[in-house]
Formats: C-alpha cells, structure tokens, sequence
C-alpha cells in the first residue's frame, strides 16, 4: 500500500523532460500524441466516436431508475441527455418531453439503476492501462495517493485528452517521506536530498520536496506521520514527523494553495497531523474520539481505505494477514464513530501495484461497517466530490454536472455490492468498453 517502486526515467530532464518521461512511465505517450495530431488539432476525431481531443461525447442515457445520491430521490424511466461530456439534462421522461435530442447515441438502461460515475479519493495510478481499469470499475473521478515519478500528473493530462482513457485525476505527485529511495531520481531538484544523512526530515527538506511536488503541476500533497501498514517489516504505530514537521509540509503546500493528505494509523500520529492542519487522514485505524471530535471542528476528511486494511487480512505474508484481521474491525469502528459524529468521509481503494480494485467494494466496506447504504454511496460520489474541490461537477447526474455514468443491475440502495461490478460506465459522455485481450 502507498506506491510500488516503479523504474525511473533516464536521460537530462528539464521540466518539460520530467513531464514526457512520467508520460513515458506512465505509458500515456501514444495516447497523448494521438490526440495532439495533425487531424486531432484541425478538428478530426483522434478515436472512433470522438469529437477533438479532450471533448466529451454526446449520449442519452435512457429507460433506467436514477438514484440521485445528494438528496436520495429515486426516478423511474429517467433520461440523461449529455453533450460535449456534460449533463444538459437529467429526469423522467415525462417531465423531460422533448428537450432529448435526436440522432444522438442511445444507451439503453431498462431494468437496470443509474448513479453518477464514482471517486475513488485515494489510489496510486502508475500506468495508462491502470487508469483505464479504474475507470472500466467505476472510478470516472479519483484522487492520487501519490506515484514514485510524477506518472499521475501524466495521467491526469491523459484524463483530459482522451477522458474515456482515465479517471478525471487530482495528482499528489511524489510521497514527501523521510526516505525517498529512487524517487530522488524523479527530478534533478530532489538530488541534493541524497547527501541528508537522516533523510527528508528537517524544515528545508520538506520545503524542497513540496515545492519540487507543487512546481511540476500537482494539485494535492502527500505525506505520512506513521510507517506503513503493508510492509512486514515496518510498524505503522512508529511516527516518522513530527507536528512541527507536519506543520512545516502543510505551511509549504497552503502557500501554493493546495492542501495536504497525510497516511496515519497511531491515535497520537493522526492527533499531530490533524492539528497541524492537513486536508484528509488517510487509513487512521486507531484513530481517537479526541481526534475525531477534531477533525470534525475543522472540517478534516477521513478516508479510511478498508478495501486496503480488508486487502492485508488475505496476505500470505503471516504478519499482514495478522495485522489485517486485527486492524479491519478496529478501522470500522472508527468509522462509524467517524460518521456519527459528523466527520466528512470519503471513499478511497488504495489501489497500487498494477491492481485496481473497484471503488464500489469500498462503498460496501463502508456499509458494513455501520453506515446506511444510502450515506455509504456519498463517501463515493457528493462526499469525495467535495473533497477534491469538484462538489459543483462531480458525483451527480445534474444539468452542469460531468457526464460521468455508472449503471447497474439493481438497486445500490438495498445491494451496494452491484456497484463493483458495472454493467455499463460512461465517462464525459463516452461509453467504456473493455479492450479485447
């Protein structure tokens, strides 16, 4: 969990060189020059279907029961009518009349449930092919939990090219840790770290890291307070920084307006984090009433990832699958303290390691742990949607909205299990369909 290693770029970089080598990492090159074609820039279609490079299609979605997840409302035989990838507008039929084009694609949802696309708000994107699986799962809008050389900021560039290729994307770019390991090769700027004898640690290394992060385009900060929970041979209950050091990465990241999302499990690590001001607590399975009654004064995100913490119960590795089955219930009891009292909560995978596991499963996660099916689909669609500044354009199918889709076959309200596994996803008004092997 939180980044694989992934073989750096070679050569001189420049920023535009760090730029193209994530692309190359990321293996969104072909699809970015694609879409910056000849035929793309005078207006021909780069893909079949496709109007220009990084406008959304044109489709009805019809016939299907619409779930509005910010007020609940259910309708039935509904119409969503998109253009250029947006919602133009959303309802029955009836009250729709005749405002749905004509000669426009049609999918047909009769039988079936449809709900705006997912967020997954934390999930480490490294390849073009992981993004697209992201997508094919329900994720249409995602949140980075940070990649190893900058793949996520190609990646989200990719998103706006060719958005049927990946998630709509806030990129964290690289982990600010105490050990960089090969990420100091990810931009020449992070080379002199090398020589710090105890790592990324003091209040200028953290500057340098954070504005390396914010100078090459990323929209987010990440860092840690704890080791990791995936790694047998590290203790999430050891604190790495400090609330000085915290404080000094959330003061780097603000004067470049962005916010921080800080991976924490010990009730002490989160209580530094959060009072030194980050935007959202990761995983934070010991997380405490004192803390929660903090992050809920402040507005502090909670994003629990239990598809991760469940993900650790079935590992072969004896010391994981121990610390899964102790940590999971510890984690869901937070959560629901969490939601009770207030605390935004967003739905998150952790998804790394060229595995994607769909956001659906982690909505179940959250109603298992206690939230009603209903308040457990915000955590995936109007609550991440606020929490990646998208809550005007995200997690609803609304005339303004994106043109984001998932349908279903039944109702998420009495089974949010179908939501892992879409009959259909339509990203900025282009159907998804699955590449042949």
């Amino acid at each position: 969990m939180c980044v694989e290693n992934t073989p750096p770029p070679s050569g001189r970089l420049t920023r535009r060189g760090v730029l193209a080598g994530a692309a190359a990492l990321a293996g969104t090159s072909a699809v970015l020059a694609q879409a910056a074609s000849p035929a793309a820039a005078s207006g021909g279609a780069p893909a079949a279907g496709r109007g220009g490079a990084g406008r959304g299609g044109d489709l009805v979605v019809e016939g299907g029961t619409l779930l509005d997840p910010a007020t609940g409302e259910v309708t039935e035989d509904a119409v969503v009518v998109i253009t250029g990838g947006v919602v133009r507008a959303a309802g029955s039929r009836a009250r729709l009349g005749n405002r749905v084009p004509s000669r426009v694609p049609v999918l047909r949802a009769h039988g079936r449930w449809v709900l705006p696309g997912l967020v997954d708000a934390h999930i480490h994107l490294n390849t073009a092919a992981e993004a697209r699986d992201a997508v094919l799962k329900g994720a249409t809008s995602a949140r980075s939990g940070s990649t190893s050389f900058f793949q996520d900021i190609a990646v989200r560039e990719l998103a706006r090219q060719a958005p049927e290729q990946a998630p709509r994307l806030r990129a964290a770019g690289v982990f600010v840790t105490p050990d960089l390991g090969d990420t100091l090769l990810a931009d020449p700027e992070l080379a002199p770290l090398a020589r710090l004898r105890d790592g990324v640690r003091s209040p200028e290394a953290l500057r340098r890291v954070v504005e390396v992060n914010l100078a090459r385009g990323a929209d987010t900060v990440k860092t840690r307070v704890n080791e990791r929970a995936g790694l047998p041979d590290q203790d999430p209950l050891t604190q790495v920084y400090d609330r000085e050091q915290l404080s000094a990465i959330v003061a780097a990241a603000r004067r470049g307006g962005k916010g921080v999302l800080c991976h924490g499990y010990s009730e002490k690590g989160c209580h530094d984090a959060v009072t030194a001001g980050i935007r959202s607590l990761e995983h934070g399975a010991f997380v405490g009433e004192r803390t929660l009654h903090e992050m809920r004064r402040r507005d502090t995100c909670f994003t629990p990832t239990l598809t991760a913490i469940a993900g650790l119960a079935d590992s072969s590795d004896p010391v994981l699958a121990e610390r899964g089955r102790t940590y999971l219930p510890v984690l869901k009891r937070a959560v629901l303290a969490a939601h009770e009292l207030g605390v935004p909560l967003a739905a998150g995978t952790d998804s790394s390691g060229g595995t994607v596991d769909p956001v659906g499963g982690e909505v179940v996660l959250m109603h298992a742990a206690g939230l009603p099916a209903l308040d457990a689909l915000r955590t995936a669609t109007t609550g991440a949607a606020k929490l990646l500044g998208l809550g005007s354009t995200v997690g609803r199918l609304a005339r303004g909205y994106a043109g984001d889709v998932l349908v279903v076959d039944g109702d998420p309200l009495a089974d949010p299990g179908v939501l892992t596994r879409p009959a259909h996803v339509v990203r900025a008004g282009f159907q998804v369909q699955a590449q042949a092997a």
